[in-house]
Protein backbone atom coordinates (compact mmCIF):
# COMPACT_ATOMS: atom_id res chain seq x y z
CA UNK A 1 0.00 0.00 0.00
CA UNK A 2 2.49 2.14 0.40
CA UNK A 3 4.15 1.83 -2.48
CA UNK A 4 1.03 2.48 -4.19
CA UNK A 5 0.93 5.88 -2.28
CA UNK A 6 4.60 6.99 -2.97
CA UNK A 7 3.68 5.97 -7.02
CA UNK A 8 0.67 7.99 -7.03
CA UNK A 9 2.12 11.15 -5.23
CA UNK A 10 4.28 11.37 -8.23
CA UNK A 11 0.89 12.54 -10.40
CA UNK A 12 -1.02 15.26 -10.00
CA UNK A 13 -4.92 16.02 -10.79
CA UNK A 14 -4.73 15.80 -14.53
CA UNK A 15 -2.31 12.76 -14.85
CA UNK A 16 0.66 15.12 -15.54
CA UNK A 17 3.57 13.72 -13.74
CA UNK A 18 5.55 15.73 -11.79
CA UNK A 19 8.94 15.03 -9.37
CA UNK A 20 8.46 15.21 -5.40
CA UNK A 21 12.39 15.03 -5.01
CA UNK A 22 13.90 17.69 -2.93
CA UNK A 23 16.04 20.33 -4.53
CA UNK A 24 18.76 21.94 -3.63
CA UNK A 25 17.01 25.55 -2.58
CA UNK A 26 15.04 23.16 -0.49
CA UNK A 27 17.41 22.59 2.21
CA UNK A 28 16.84 25.03 5.22
CA UNK A 29 19.30 28.02 5.38
CA UNK A 30 19.87 27.27 8.92
CA UNK A 31 21.32 23.84 7.53
CA UNK A 32 23.24 25.73 5.25
CA UNK A 33 24.67 27.00 7.26
CA UNK A 34 25.63 24.43 9.56
CA UNK A 35 27.45 23.17 6.20
CA UNK A 36 29.49 26.12 4.92
CA UNK A 37 30.46 26.13 8.71
CA UNK A 38 32.82 23.42 8.03
CA UNK A 39 34.42 24.69 4.97
CA UNK A 40 37.46 26.83 4.26
CA UNK A 41 36.49 30.26 3.62
CA UNK A 42 37.07 30.30 -0.18
CA UNK A 43 34.62 27.35 -0.28
CA UNK A 44 32.17 29.25 1.18
CA UNK A 45 32.21 31.84 -1.12
CA UNK A 46 32.02 29.32 -4.10
CA UNK A 47 29.20 27.96 -2.71
CA UNK A 48 27.97 30.76 -1.99
CA UNK A 49 26.96 31.40 -5.83
CA UNK A 50 24.92 28.05 -6.11
CA UNK A 51 21.57 30.14 -5.27
CA UNK A 52 19.56 32.05 -2.78
CA UNK A 53 19.16 30.06 0.02
CA UNK A 54 23.56 29.05 -0.08
CA UNK A 55 23.81 32.86 -0.36
CA UNK A 56 22.26 33.75 2.23
CA UNK A 57 23.62 31.27 4.82
CA UNK A 58 26.95 32.82 3.60
CA UNK A 59 26.50 35.75 5.25
CA UNK A 60 25.96 34.46 9.18
CA UNK A 61 27.73 36.07 11.68
CA UNK A 62 28.33 32.76 13.38
CA UNK A 63 29.97 30.96 10.37
CA UNK A 64 32.70 33.48 9.93
CA UNK A 65 33.48 34.54 13.83
CA UNK A 66 34.59 30.91 13.74
CA UNK A 67 37.08 31.71 10.60
CA UNK A 68 38.43 34.78 12.41
CA UNK A 69 41.39 34.45 14.92
CA UNK A 70 39.53 33.75 18.74
CA UNK A 71 41.59 37.05 19.32
CA UNK A 72 40.23 38.94 16.22
CA UNK A 73 39.36 42.23 18.36
CA UNK A 74 42.95 42.66 19.62
CA UNK A 75 43.57 43.23 15.53
CA UNK A 76 40.68 45.47 14.90
CA UNK A 77 41.70 47.52 17.73
CA UNK A 78 45.08 47.75 16.16
CA UNK A 79 44.07 48.84 12.43
CA UNK A 80 40.84 49.94 12.38
CA UNK A 81 39.16 52.74 13.81
CA UNK A 82 35.55 52.53 16.45
CA UNK A 83 33.52 54.67 13.71
CA UNK A 84 34.87 52.34 10.52
CA UNK A 85 33.68 48.83 12.11
CA UNK A 86 30.07 50.05 13.01
CA UNK A 87 27.61 47.96 11.59
CA UNK A 88 30.03 45.32 9.87
CA UNK A 89 29.18 41.81 9.95
CA UNK A 90 31.86 39.30 10.37
CA UNK A 91 31.61 38.62 6.97
CA UNK A 92 32.37 41.99 6.07
CA UNK A 93 35.49 42.32 9.12
CA UNK A 94 36.77 39.16 7.56
CA UNK A 95 37.41 40.39 4.19
CA UNK A 96 39.14 43.38 5.29
CA UNK A 97 41.06 41.57 7.77
CA UNK A 98 42.31 39.44 4.66
CA UNK A 99 43.71 42.82 3.12
CA UNK A 100 46.79 44.20 4.46
CA UNK A 101 46.13 46.68 7.13
CA UNK A 102 49.24 49.06 7.97
CA UNK A 103 49.97 49.84 11.44
CA UNK A 104 52.63 51.80 13.57
CA UNK A 105 52.98 54.89 11.48
CA UNK A 106 53.12 52.59 8.06
CA UNK A 107 55.80 50.75 9.11
CA UNK A 108 54.31 47.56 10.07
CA UNK A 109 51.27 45.54 8.02
CA UNK A 110 48.94 42.34 9.15
CA UNK A 111 46.42 40.80 7.35
CA UNK A 112 44.75 37.06 7.63
CA UNK A 113 45.59 34.33 4.88
CA UNK A 114 42.28 33.96 2.58
CA UNK A 115 42.35 30.36 2.74
CA UNK A 116 43.25 29.32 6.25
CA UNK A 117 42.41 32.86 8.65
CA UNK A 118 46.12 32.69 9.96
CA UNK A 119 47.59 35.70 11.12
CA UNK A 120 50.23 37.77 8.62
CA UNK A 121 52.87 40.11 9.82
CA UNK A 122 55.00 42.64 7.38
CA UNK A 123 57.94 44.58 9.36
CA UNK A 124 59.42 47.24 7.27
CA UNK A 125 63.51 47.83 7.18
CA UNK A 126 62.53 51.67 9.11
CA UNK A 127 61.43 49.64 12.13
CA UNK A 128 64.69 47.26 12.32
CA UNK A 129 67.89 48.54 13.72
CA UNK A 130 70.96 48.49 11.37
CA UNK A 131 74.16 49.22 11.86
CA UNK A 132 75.30 52.15 10.20
CA UNK A 133 71.86 53.28 8.41
CA UNK A 134 72.24 56.78 9.10
CA UNK A 135 75.79 57.02 6.97
CA UNK A 136 75.38 57.49 3.81
CA UNK A 137 78.61 55.91 2.97
CA UNK A 138 76.95 52.83 3.76
CA UNK A 139 73.29 52.26 2.94
CA UNK A 140 70.36 54.38 1.25
CA UNK A 141 66.48 53.81 2.00
CA UNK A 142 65.39 53.63 -1.71
CA UNK A 143 62.72 53.61 -3.81
CA UNK A 144 60.87 50.92 -5.26
CA UNK A 145 57.60 48.76 -6.15
CA UNK A 146 58.91 45.93 -4.99
CA UNK A 147 58.17 46.41 -1.43
CA UNK A 148 54.61 46.34 0.10
CA UNK A 149 56.17 49.59 1.94
CA UNK A 150 57.38 51.37 -1.08
CA UNK A 151 61.29 51.33 0.04
CA UNK A 152 63.86 49.60 1.12
CA UNK A 153 67.21 49.60 2.77
CA UNK A 154 69.96 49.46 0.43
CA UNK A 155 73.84 48.35 1.72
CA UNK A 156 76.57 49.76 -0.60
CA UNK A 157 79.72 48.51 1.78
CA UNK A 158 79.66 47.95 5.53
CA UNK A 159 82.44 45.65 7.53
CA UNK A 160 80.04 45.32 10.44
CA UNK A 161 76.94 43.75 9.15
CA UNK A 162 73.90 43.79 11.98
CA UNK A 163 69.98 44.02 11.65
CA UNK A 164 68.44 43.79 14.85
CA UNK A 165 64.54 43.87 15.48
CA UNK A 166 61.86 43.74 18.06
CA UNK A 167 58.36 43.09 17.97
CA UNK A 168 55.57 42.71 20.16
CA UNK A 169 52.27 41.46 19.83
CA UNK A 170 49.21 39.16 20.75
CA UNK A 171 49.57 36.19 18.17
CA UNK A 172 46.69 33.70 17.56
CA UNK A 173 47.44 30.02 18.70
CA UNK A 174 50.04 28.31 16.43
CA UNK A 175 53.53 27.90 14.94
CA UNK A 176 54.70 30.88 13.17
CA UNK A 177 57.95 31.34 10.77
CA UNK A 178 59.46 34.58 10.52
CA UNK A 179 61.67 35.37 7.39
CA UNK A 180 63.65 38.35 6.25
CA UNK A 181 62.69 39.31 2.67
CA UNK A 182 66.53 40.57 0.91
CA UNK A 183 67.95 40.83 -2.75
CA UNK A 184 71.08 41.10 -3.82
CA UNK A 185 71.34 43.80 -6.29
CA UNK A 186 69.30 46.52 -6.57
CA UNK A 187 66.57 46.05 -9.14
CA UNK A 188 64.58 49.23 -11.48
CA UNK A 189 62.69 49.41 -14.64
CA UNK A 190 63.95 50.73 -17.45
CA UNK A 191 62.11 50.70 -20.37
CA UNK A 192 59.58 49.26 -18.95
CA UNK A 193 61.63 46.07 -17.94
CA UNK A 194 62.68 45.17 -14.85
CA UNK A 195 66.89 45.08 -14.53
CA UNK A 196 69.00 44.30 -11.91
CA UNK A 197 72.26 46.77 -10.52
CA UNK A 198 74.86 43.68 -9.35
CA UNK A 199 78.08 46.13 -9.65
CA UNK A 200 78.07 46.52 -5.25
CA UNK A 201 77.45 42.87 -4.72
CA UNK A 202 80.45 41.47 -3.35
CA UNK A 203 81.78 39.40 -0.21
CA UNK A 204 79.14 37.15 0.56
CA UNK A 205 80.96 33.95 -0.47
CA UNK A 206 83.46 34.74 1.82
CA UNK A 207 81.22 33.64 4.95
CA UNK A 208 77.46 32.55 5.20
CA UNK A 209 74.99 35.39 7.28
CA UNK A 210 74.14 34.27 10.70
CA UNK A 211 69.94 34.67 11.13
CA UNK A 212 68.64 34.28 14.66
CA UNK A 213 65.06 34.15 16.55
CA UNK A 214 64.16 34.58 20.39
CA UNK A 215 61.11 34.86 21.96
CA UNK A 216 60.51 35.92 25.39
CA UNK A 217 59.14 32.56 26.37
CA UNK A 218 62.49 31.30 26.07
CA UNK A 219 61.89 29.38 22.63
CA UNK A 220 65.13 29.79 20.17
CA UNK A 221 66.44 29.46 16.85
CA UNK A 222 69.63 29.79 15.09
CA UNK A 223 70.88 29.22 11.38
CA UNK A 224 73.62 30.10 8.61
CA UNK A 225 73.18 30.90 5.35
CA UNK A 226 75.07 31.94 2.35
CA UNK A 227 73.42 34.13 -0.23
CA UNK A 228 73.83 33.47 -3.98
CA UNK A 229 70.65 34.34 -5.40
CA UNK A 230 71.06 37.67 -7.25
CA UNK A 231 68.54 39.69 -8.36
CA UNK A 232 65.58 37.64 -6.35
CA UNK A 233 63.68 38.66 -3.78
CA UNK A 234 64.21 35.39 -1.83
CA UNK A 235 62.52 34.80 2.11
CA UNK A 236 65.44 33.59 4.51
CA UNK A 237 64.28 31.47 6.47
CA UNK A 238 65.08 32.23 10.24
CA UNK A 239 63.56 29.95 12.49
CA UNK A 240 59.61 29.32 14.15
CA UNK A 241 58.09 30.27 17.42
CA UNK A 242 54.86 28.64 19.07
CA UNK A 243 52.37 30.69 21.04
CA UNK A 244 50.14 29.02 23.21
CA UNK A 245 48.36 31.82 24.95
CA UNK A 246 46.26 33.99 22.67
CA UNK A 247 45.38 36.55 25.32
CA UNK A 248 49.09 37.35 25.94
CA UNK A 249 51.74 39.34 24.44
CA UNK A 250 54.45 37.23 22.32
CA UNK A 251 58.05 39.69 22.34
CA UNK A 252 60.41 38.57 18.97
CA UNK A 253 63.77 39.29 18.90
CA UNK A 254 65.69 38.64 15.14
CA UNK A 255 68.60 39.56 13.75
CA UNK A 256 70.88 39.01 10.32
CA UNK A 257 74.38 39.35 11.21
CA UNK A 258 77.61 38.68 9.73
CA UNK A 259 80.44 40.43 11.46
CA UNK A 260 83.76 38.93 10.17
CA UNK A 261 85.78 41.72 9.86
CA UNK A 262 88.32 40.62 7.73
CA UNK A 263 86.33 41.64 4.09
CA UNK A 264 83.76 44.00 2.92
CA UNK A 265 80.45 43.01 1.92
CA UNK A 266 77.58 44.91 -0.07
CA UNK A 267 74.77 45.17 -2.86
CA UNK A 268 71.97 44.14 -0.38
CA UNK A 269 68.87 45.41 -0.09
CA UNK A 270 66.48 44.80 2.89
CA UNK A 271 63.26 45.32 2.64
CA UNK A 272 62.29 43.86 6.05
CA UNK A 273 60.56 40.74 8.20
CA UNK A 274 57.85 38.93 7.43
CA UNK A 275 55.97 36.25 9.72
CA UNK A 276 53.56 33.77 8.79
CA UNK A 277 51.87 30.48 10.22
CA UNK A 278 54.16 27.96 9.49
CA UNK A 279 53.14 25.62 6.25
CA UNK A 280 51.53 29.19 4.65
CA UNK A 281 54.07 31.51 3.05
CA UNK A 282 51.77 33.86 1.18
CA UNK A 283 52.44 37.56 1.25
CA UNK A 284 49.80 39.09 -0.60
Amino acid sequence: MGANVSSSSLYDANGAGHSIKPRLGDIPESCVALVLMQLDPPEICKLARLNRAFRDASSADFIWESKLPSNYMYLVEKVFDEKSMAGLGKKELYGRLCKPQSFDGGTKELWLDKSTGGLCVSISAKALSITGIDDRRYWNHISTEESRFQSVAYLQQIWWLEVDGEFEFQFPTGTYSLFFRLQLGRSSKRLGRRVCCTEHIHGWDARPVRFELTTSSGQHSACHCFMNNVGNWVLYYVGDFVVEQPSESTKIGFSLTQIDCTHTKGGLCVDGVFICPSGVCSES
